[in-house]
């Protein structure tokens, strides 16, 4: 038995021997090919000499690699006379392509029940951009949805020279019919968004300081009738009509009561135009509270740089109830906006006829811009950085002490001379140099010339002065300046942050707010100490008026130098930072 047992045990082992031969054969076989796979890549064998796949010998999964690249504007194998755009299967086309792709077992399953023809369209003008791009290189790439993701180059040479000279005919009336396509789709896609134009409302009152109107097709603008029309075909059922002072001041009677006020309305009927524009109008209003340097900026010039910067120059504004002289003093920053010269929408005559107009500026909170609302996410610091180059204002950013050799920190001191007034100036000069600034003392009014004035404010690191239309000129400043703002007595923090102190933050200056105690008001000499001003300042918070005349009109300062030097110190920090 044991002679037997062992025979079998002998077999069998011979049985398995083999098997392990034949699997070791069948191993390297494969490691053979694969090896062989990697090395020479045979998929290139797919290409003929000239570098071209023809449609019909083509994997299904390139093409539809090679139709996704296309829409995407990176591929160039539209080039295939068969590769053209369907317009008829439209945009939806190149969207299901897509979501083929995002899985490989979602392109097998729809692999069978999609055409070629079907995976090819690449809906309209950028598939023809792809089979444009291709003509015009020597060479060009293709991604393969293989194993590998590897990129094959074709061969730059004489063929394909020749190949590009010699189109059939096949070829060019499919290029005409893709071209026809591209037109068909391009004026689809501009009807569709006039028809989201002509859809919304003309004009937008829900912001809670300022309206705006705004129309894209057939605007006529007729200022002896007060009015912009914006035409409707004949079929149309809209009927609408809003009124508008185009003044961001919105619900302030007081401001608005004297502005002209406009109308915007659909129309079927205008009459004909005397003057054709081909950019973009803008339609504002002056007067209002303009002449103040605050309201200069927080109701004319930041809403009309952030309504109008995106045109870069091509818009033309038309003004209501303009002041030639508040122009002439702004006059480089309508030049930088603006490439026209300006109309004065009360005094002419003229239909002016647009494709585009904007009635009203846009504006959000005091002296700021919202960029979550701004178009393009203007803010702030984006204006600091216009206002900087209109004034061809040499600084953009403070240098830290020492950088300089032999030069002091400057502080600009923001005089007033009626109201608010710094009753200790020279002494607050004395501890500021003591400290080791080089101080400059200007007053900032009405009439104060803006390009010299602008230049003085960018030469300094740091600027300080009572609340009060003087520190506007902050715009002026370079970055990572500093900002202190002397709230005077009144409870009025919360107006004074509103008015300087955020929009300050936002341009990227440092700010410090400095607020007075009791004995540094003025008001000392005009009430008691016990005085209910003094005990309960907010009982006077009867209105804007009201605290205007309680504690600005009638109040000065009398800074106490001891208690404001650490405010300086903390500054001089910063600057060494």
């Amino acid at each position: 038995m044991k002679a037997v047992e062992r025979a079998k045990l002998v077999r069998s082992l011979r049985q398995e021997s083999r098997r392990l031969r034949l699997l070791v054969l069948v191993i390297g076989f494969f490691l053979v090919t694969l090896t062989f796979v990697v090395v020479s890549k045979p998929d290139a064998l797919l290409f003929n000499l000239n570098g071209r796949l023809s449609v019909d010998q083509a994997p299904r999964s390139l093409l539809i690699r090679q139709t996704v690249d296309d829409v995407q504007g990176q591929g160039s194998a539209a080039q295939d006379p068969k590769v053209v755009d369907d317009d008829d299967e439209g945009t939806g086309e190149a969207e299901e392509e897509k979501r083929v792709l995002t899985s490989e077992p979602e392109q097998a399953k729809n692999e069978e029940k999609t055409t070629t023809s079907q995976l090819l369209g690449s809906g309209g003008e950028k598939g023809k951009k792809g089979k444009d791009e291709g003509h015009q290189h020597g060479h060009h790439k293709m991604t393969l949805p293989t194993v590998s993701n590897y990129t094959i180059r074709d061969t730059e040479d004489s063929d394909n020279a020749k190949q590009e000279d010699s189109k059939s005919e096949a070829e060019t009336k499919l290029g005409a019919v893709a071209d026809k396509n591209d037109a068909s789709g391009r004026s689809r896609q501009q009807a569709l968004n006039n028809a989201g134009w002509e859809r919304k409302p003309l004009c937008d009152f829900s912001n809670f300081r300022a309206n705006v109107c705004e129309m894209r097709g057939n605007i006529k603008i007729h200022p002896n009738a007060s009015s912009v029309m914006y035409m409707e075909p004949a079929s149309s059922k809209r009927n609408e009509q809003w009124k508008i002072k185009p003044y961001p001041r919105k619900g302030d009677e007081l401001c608005l009561g004297k502005l002209r006020e406009l109308t915007v309305k659909s129309s079927k009927v205008a009459p004909e135009c005397t003057k054709y524009h081909n950019v973009p109008a803008v339609v504002f209003a002056l007067t209002g509270y303009t002449g103040n340097l605050f309201h200069d900026f927080t109701d004319v010039l930041v809403p009309l740089f952030t309504t109008a910067s995106e045109f870069n120059g091509e818009v033309q504004f038309l003004i209501t109830d303009m002041a030639v002289w508040w122009t002439n003093k702004y006059h480089v920053v309508f030049e930088k906006l603006s490439k026209y010269p300006l109309i004065d929408f009360n005094k002419d005559g003229d239909v002016h006829c647009f494709k585009h107009a904007i009635v009203g500026l846009h504006a959000y909170m005091e002296f700021t811009i919202d960029p979550s609302k701004a178009p393009h996410n203007y803010s702030m610091v984006d204006f600091n950085r216009f206002m900087r180059r209109t004034y061809s204002l040499p600084r953009d950013t403070v240098s830290a002490l020492g950088e300089i050799p032999k030069s002091k920190p400057r502080l600009l001191i923001i005089s007033r001379m009626r109201t608010r007034m710094f009753l200790n100036l020279p002494e607050i000069i004395k501890m500021a140099e003591e400290l080791g600034f080089e101080v400059v003392v200007e007053e900032a009014n009405v009439s104060s010339d803006l390009s010299h004035f602008s230049k003085v404010v960018n030469s300094v690191d740091v600027m300080m002065g009572v609340h009060g239309a003087g520190l506007t000129n902050c715009v002026f400043l370079p970055d990572k300046a500093t900002l202190i703002q002397i709230v005077p007595w009144g409870g009025i923090e919360g107006v004074c942050r509103i008015d300087f102190g955020n929009p300050s933050e936002q341009m990227g200056l440092r700010y410090k707010q400095y607020s007075i105690a009791v004995h540094e008001s003025s008001l000392t000499d005009q009430y008691p100490l016990d005085h209910e001003i003094f005990k309960n300042p907010l009982a006077f918070h009867k209105g804007f008026e009201f605290i205007r005349q309680t504690f600005m009109d009638k109040q000065n300062v009398r800074l106490n130098c001891n208690r404001f030097r650490p405010v300086l110190l903390e500054t001089l920090d910063q600057l060494n930072q």
